[in-house]
Formats: structure tokens, C-alpha cells, sequence
């Protein structure tokens, strides 16, 4: 049985679920309002997943101070999860303190193609989908399974998303808090002529400028 379909896009309303989880049933639409950073996992007491774990559980706070709540998947069982995570709290000191979902019926990996027969025909690939306080799908990054997540950049596209929503800008490549943005380019001939000499930008040229915030 195929169970992939199409992945949700950048700027689609994120697919709402309800499923069980460590922290009781939940829906994604429970967190309007708020950010969602959804990320997926293969299985529960696997090696490269239980680093990601510790990771998101040691910079938990970060997502929170940007209004930001983790929901983690896999095809496990809730008590598999429990066991996972209490063994993870036992070992590394840290605590899980975001729902993990037991998607046994693969309704919620269906719904945001997270089965790739390449990879596995019943476990979820690696993925991230960061969802604003709005539902809409913002940014989504997918890994195979043997490669990690980075937290860092993560915690770096949530901020940067934030930051131009609230600023009415653009992010240059490796932006990171307290860096320069791109602002809107011109949109007629004398508007680049002006900006061409604009005192308050960083110009490149007509069509590429900065400012700092």
C-alpha cells in the first residue's frame, strides 16, 4: 500500500491532526497563536535521534522565548515514547518537556509526506516544518536518516522568519540575529536612482541594499 502524497508547501496552511501523545491528545490548531516547529524522527532508542532529542531538549527554552512550541512524531507507540524519553531524561540529565506524537496509523506522516519508500516504506524521514502563528507552512527541511538535524540553524530560520514578518525585510544568506537585512527593492526607475544614494542603507547597488535593525 502507497502511503506517501504530496508534502505540504511553503506558504500552504499547515494540515491539522489530532493524535495521541506523551502529553494526552493534541491538534495542531491547540496551538494557534503560537509558532510550531513539527519535526519528525525514524524510531524511538535510535542513536542519531536520541542526540536530536538532547539537542532540542537543551535549547527548549529558546523556542520558547520566541513564542514557539516542538511537537516531535514518530510511528512509535506512546509508551515506547514514555520509555524513550525517560530513558533519555535518565542518561542526559535533560528533560523532554514538548508532546512527542505516536502516529501508529501513519494519519499524521500521510498528511505531511513523511514516508519516502526510498528511505523507508514504514519509518518517517528526518523533517522539519515550521508552522506560524497563523498555521501556514513557512519553511520545511527534510534529511535522510542517517544525518542529524542542526538545532542552531533551526533556532536561525525560526528567528530570521520572525524577524522579517515583524520588520517588512529580507534575511542575506547566513543572517543571524543582530545582522544587517535586505530591504524591498525599488520598484521604478527613480525610486532606484534614490536609493542608489540613500544615506541610511548599506548600498551594493540599486537592487541590493541593507540596513540594520
Amino acid at each position: 500500500m502507497d502511503t506517501t502524497i504530496a508534502l505540504p508547501r511553503i506558504n500552504d496552511p499547515a494540515p491539522d491532526f489530532e493524535a495521541k501523545s506523551t502529553q494526552g491528545v493534541i491538534r495542531l490548531s491547540d496551538y494557534k497563536g503560537r509558532w510550531v516547529v513539527l519535526f519528525s524522527h525514524p524510531a524511538d532508542f535510535t542513536p542519531v535521534c536520541t542526540t536530536e532529542f538532547v539537542a532540542f531538549a537543551e535549547r527548549s527554552a529558546e523556542f520558547e522565548q520566541r513564542r514557539t512550541q516542538l511537537i516531535g512524531l514518530s510511528v512509535d507507540s506512546v509508551p515506547a515514547h514514555i520509555a524513550w524519553v525517560r530513558d533519555i531524561e535518565r542518561h542526559f540529565g535533560v528533560k523532554i518537556t514538548f508532546p512527542v506524537i505516536a502516529d501508529l496509523d501513519l494519519k499524521v506522516a500521510q498528511k505531511y509526506g513523511l514516508i519516502h519508500p526510498g528511505a523507508s516504506e514504514t519509518a518517517t524521514v528526518r523533517a522539519v516544518f515550521i508552522i506560524d502563528d497563523k498555521g501556514i507552512v513557512r519553511a520545511l527541511i527534510y534529511y535522510p536518516m542517517n544525518l542529524g538535524r542542526n538545532v542552531d540553524e533551526i533556532l536561525r530560520a525560526l528567528e530570521a522568519l520572525q524577524t522579517a514578518d515583524a520588520n517588512a525585510c529580507s534575511m542575506p544568506a547566513n543572517w543571524k540575529p543582530g545582522d544587517k537585512v535586505v530591504v524591498p527593492p525599488p520598484q521604478t526607475v527613480a525610486d532606484a536612482a534614490a536609493r542608489a544614494q540613500a544615506s541610511e542603507y548599506e548600498v551594493v547597488d540599486w537592487y541590493l541594499a541593507k540596513k540594520a535593525l
